[in-house]
């Protein structure tokens, strides 16, 4: 990829690495992800010019997959969830 090279976020500090099929963002812990992932997860609520994925052209398709899975643990006291069959 002629001209391409890694960029950081001077906003939330992530990597945008250039890749075949489509930009890597590396986050600062977990699996590396897409564009589209870090928009779910961080972009869409940042309100600040200098964001450096804020292009839906090149962010892509965001998948339900993309956005966090909130599993919040059971307080003590609490009553379980019923289970699937039940």
């Amino acid at each position: 990829m002629a001209g391409a090279e890694t960029k950081i976020c001077p906003v939330c500090q992530v990597k945008i690495v250039p890749a075949p099929g489509g930009d890597r963002v590396e986050f600062s812990s977990g699996p590396a992800g897409t564009r589209a992932k870090l928009w779910a997860r961080v972009c869409q609520f940042v309100d600040k010019p200098a964001c450096i994925n804020r292009d839906r052209g090149v962010i892509g398709n965001v998948t339900a997959t993309d956005y966090y899975e909130t599993k919040l643990p059971q307080m003590p006291g609490e009553a379980s969830p019923p289970s699937e069959g039940s």
